[in-house]
């Protein structure tokens, strides 16, 4: 049998050129102790909910530790489990991680990587220390014409080592990355870290999200779990940043919120193979960046695959995505991460996966974010009428017309959007008529929010000048009349300048100037 080399630049593709974002490390590690902590909880050494991965940040040192209560691994096999690459016991479908390359992902961040691991029972802790800087100069070295094979490389910056513990009950795993690379020191931001894991990581709903417990149920009468783990970051407890307000990107303030959440399955065969819940709002627009939880997330076994975006592809348009708050849990064991975890390997499991999903997102998420987008907008036209034949009630009253044609004008302007206020009370009409479901809770949640003479009554009528005989010319109080100090023809010169600055500029404005020469003219 022929010797076949592996060089050096396979562990630069295992780990400095494997993952685009550096903070992948906290997934791939986390991954590894869920499977150890149901391991623990499989062979009774761990209560269903005495797991936990425990996360340290030391900025000052630049170190990262990671350490789980789980099984550990044995002295025995200590070695060969972590020395060999990409020769894992573990099994597609039942464990998270089975590839047995996502511990060397660390490699890439830091000056040092160290393995620790104890046993119940046993009186030694292992240890595995890897050199990665020296693995990364090893590879320069490759790349640059000095060849080493990836043998020579590991045995260069791997060392094993055993220490005596006194708790022979102890049990663990600890993962250390010590002399986090300057180029890297995002990986020690606790916020930045925190944000991240409260999406990505399988942790529980935090308390407040009150749609928490419907999730639970549906993931309980459809006959599949969420898993979740205990983890913490320097001792604060990491959940699902998941919550009801919907917040505008420049002021921080609320516009919408969440007032439920609808659930999807997707079946081949009868067989389960994802099923998701959505939140409902009023879809006023595409939810702003500043809410961190927006976007149909893609989670397999509950740990995020990919990013927010993962899913837009499914949708016929790049926007689609974004009008969404919510999560796919994907459950048929084919759909499998690929080495990058950014989405599934492709096969038949995941083309019947895309297939389902598009279907749904193109022919019933379509029409919830555009109608949602017609009703919310139809409403706006019609508050935009109400607001204009206000205004202009308030300015005739007021005698805070500059002339005649200052307030044909603004008559007009009134009359063109009660005709775009007709036309959008059509278009609601129009989408109530042929909604169902969960498109009729949108426009009941839209209505509910309006004041109620806006949803039941006419447009209001409108003065036309044809109709109206208070409005005719001869009965007009003019703006300039409260100028009485000023003779007939100062004020008919007066009356020409605003009647120049109402022509050259937006009301607001217009009004704002007259304003002010007012207060000069008083």
């Amino acid at each position: 049998m022929a010797d076949y080399i592996f060089g050096a630049n396979i562990l630069e593709n295992l780990t400095t050129g494997m993952y685009q974002d550096s903070k992948v490390i906290y997934r791939e590690y986390i991954q590894n102790a869920c499977d150890q902590i149901d391991k623990a909880v499989k062979e009774g050494l761990l209560k269903h909910d005495e797991g936990t991965i425990k996360i340290w940040l030391d900025r000052d040192k630049r170190t990262i530790i990671i350490e789980d209560n789980a099984t550990g691994i044995p002295a025995a096999s200590f070695q060969e489990t972590l020395g060999n690459i990409a020769d894992s016991d573990k099994k597609i479908g039942e464990d998270k991680g089975f590839r047995g390359i996502g511990r060397l992902c660390g490699l890439a961040y830091c000056n040092e990587l160290i393995f620790s691991s104890s046993v119940k029972g046993e009186e030694t802790e292992s240890i595995m220390v890897c050199d990665a800087k020296k693995m990364r100069r090893l590879i320069d070295e490759n790349a640059r014409g000095k060849k080493h094979t990836a043998n020579e490389v590991l045995n260069a910056i791997n060392r094993f080592e055993r220490k005596k513990t006194n708790n022979i009950d102890s049990h663990f795993f600890r993962v250390e990355l010590n002399y986090i690379n300057s180029e890297n020191t995002d990986l020690l931001d606790f916020q930045q870290i925190k944000d991240y894991l409260s999406f990505v990581a399988p942790v529980p709903y935090q308390n407040s999200f009150i749609y928490r417990t419907d999730i639970y149920n549906h993931a309980k009468e459809i006959g599949t779990k969420i898993d979740e783990y205990n983890i913490t970051l320097d001792g604060e407890p990491i959940f699902k940043r998941y919550t009801t307000i919907l917040k505008e990107s420049s002021t921080g303030n609320k516009y919408d919120d969440i007032f439920g959440v609808h659930f999807k399955d997707f079946h081949k065969n009868g067989e389960l193979i994802a099923w998701m819940w959505v939140g409902i709002s009023r879809f006023q627009k595409a939810i702003p960046k500043i809410n961190q939880m927006r976007g149909l997330r893609l989670r397999k076994e509950n740990i995020q695959i990919g990013g927010e975006d993962a899913l837009q592809k499914l949708f016929k348009e790049d926007r689609g995505n974004s009008y969404f708050i919510g999560e796919v849990f994907a459950v048929n064991r084919d759909l499998i991460p690929n080495s990058q975890r950014d989405y599934f390997n492709e096969n038949p499991a995941r083309a019947d996966f895309e297939r389902e999903l598009q279907r749904y997102f193109n022919d019933e998420l379509y029409k919830i974010y555009h109608d949602g987008s017609t009703i919310n907008s139809a409403y706006k036209k019609i508050d935009t009428y109400e607001k204009k034949e206000t205004e202009f009630k308030v300015k005739e009253t007021a005698g805070l017309f500059v002339d005649a044609s200052h307030r044909e004008r603004e008559l007009k302007s009134v009359l063109e959007t009660k005709k775009a206020a007709e036309s959008a009370l059509g278009k609601i009409d129009k989408v109530k008529n042929k909604s169902d479901g969960l498109m009729q809770k949108v426009i009941q949640r839209i209505e509910l929010e309006r004041p109620k003479r806006k949803i039941t009554a006419a447009v209001p009528p409108v003065i036309s000048p044809e109709e109206d005989k208070e409005y005719e010319e001869p009965k007009m109080l003019r703006r300039t009349d409260r100028l009485s100090q000023y003779n007939k023809a100062e004020r008919k010169l007066i009356s020409k300048i605003f009647s120049i600055i109402t022509l050259a500029t937006d009301n607001k404005t217009a009004e704002m100037i007259i304003k002010r020469i007012e207060e000069e003219l008083q």
